[in-house]
This record gives C-alpha cells, structure tokens and sequence, in this order.
C-alpha cells in the first residue's frame, strides 16, 4: 500500500506540475490525462508491440553476452589474488567509461544495425555481473573447498557442485543490477539509426509532433522497465528460499 501511495504522489506531483508550467498549450500534451489516452491508444497498435520485442530481444542478447563473458571472469578473477590484483585497475578503468560514449567508435568499426548496439549493452552489462561474480566467490567458505578437497573431487564437481551454487546469489544480484543499466542505455543506442526498438519509436513520435504518444512512450518503458527488475527480484527471492 505504501508503494502504491508513492506512486499516486509521483502522479500527482507530474499532473500539478503540467498545471503550473504547461497551461494549455503544448505542455497540455504531456500531461497524464493526454498521456494515458495515448498509451491505451498505442496499446491497441501491433506496431508497438513489434518494437517492444525487438527491444527486449535486444536486452536478452545483451545480458546473455555480458553472462558469458562476465560470469567465467568473474569465477577466475576471484579465485585468483595475483590475477585479481593484475586486471583490477583494468577493469574499474574501463567501468567508469560511459558505454554511450563508445557509440560514435561503434558504429564507424560494425556499421549501423544490432551489431553495435549488441556491443554497448554487453559492454555495460559485463562489469556488474563480473564484479559481483568475483566477490561472490572470495566470500566462499573455505571449508567447502577445503571438504572438496579431502573427498577428491574433481576440478568441474568443485565447480559445478560448490562454486557456481555459493556465487549464483551474487550473479543474480549482478543481473539485477545489469537489467538496470541496460534499459537505462537501451533507449539512446536505438537511436543509432536502427528502424524499430523503444529508442526508434520515441524518435518517431518527436519527428511526427505527436508529443502525448512520445511522452506515452516513456512512461510505458517506465513500466516495462519497472517488469524487469520486479522479475530479477523475483528470481532472487525464489533462490533465496530455495536455499
């Protein structure tokens, strides 16, 4: 209930603030009531169901690319003290570069398409799930490894039995963290000259003047935006009472 006031506020506070600063001119157009009008009209358009696929497939190969990579990383840059100390400095340099600065260099080397959008949301997603990977598997308990051990198990039951169970917590946690930032970036990588994804759409209503679509726009990726990470928590707590 509480959440739910919360967001009855944040309405509240969009309607009053179109009342004071929009009049009844082009502000009038942002405003929730022409807003919600648009979206259910959107809603009802197969089109838009089409960019939103394309969007969350894009999502989909971006988070399944940074698990790749991210995940082994993380596994052996935690088990490793001198690997870790070596590529630290490496991969909190490249961190803290904004993946949308990246986007001119992508698109003069992969041309414009999925490719290089494909690039900048791996490239964004990697650091958390890798990161988190890495400390999951340094708050290992020792004496499970040390257990493996005496019982000779193999490098891949080591593995597959005692490490990937004792950090799927922290990768999960890097997936949520993940999914945040991919939607965040999703929206100006698909502006890249690319024809459908959210980022086209909302480009597409701006070049039409169609301002309460646009504005309808961001509040359905609000939304879905919203559905990500409610499923990412989702997952977490299933593990969680798996446990």
């Amino acid at each position: 209930m509480l959440g739910i006031g919360g967001l009855v506020v944040l309405f509240a506070l969009w309607w009053l603030g179109v009342g004071l600063f929009g009049g009844d001119g082009l502000g009038a157009l942002f405003s929730p009531e022409a807003t919600l009008l648009s979206l259910f009209e959107l809603l009802g358009r197969p089109e838009l169901f089409e960019h939103i696929w394309v969007s969350l497939k894009r999502i989909l190969v971006g988070l399944g690319l940074a698990l790749l990579i991210g995940v082994p990383l993380g596994l052996l840059v935690g088990s490793s003290r001198n690997l870790e100390w070596a590529t630290t400095p490496a991969f909190q340099f490249l961190r803290m570069i904004s993946p949308l600065s990246w986007m001119p260099i992508a698109v003069m080397l992969m041309g414009v398409g999925d490719q290089p959008i494909y690039f900048l949301l791996t490239f964004a997603a990697v650091w958390p799930i890798l990161l988190n990977t890495a400390s999951g598997v340094k708050q290992l308990d020792p004496r499970w490894l040390q257990l493996t051990r005496s019982l000779s198990a193999t490098r891949w039951e080591t593995l597959s039995r005692v490490i990937i169970p004792g950090v799927l917590g922290h990768v999960l946690t890097g997936v949520r963290l993940a999914i945040g930032i991919l939607w965040i970036v999703l929206v100006p990588c698909e502006m890249l000259g690319v024809s459908a994804g959210l980022g086209y759409y909302i480009l597409d209503t701006r070049d039409r003047l169609a301002y309460s679509e646009l504005m309808a726009m961001v509040l359905l990726i609000g939304v879905l935006g919203f559905l990500l990470d409610a499923g990412a928590r989702w997952l977490y707590s299933r593990w969680t009472h798996a446990r």
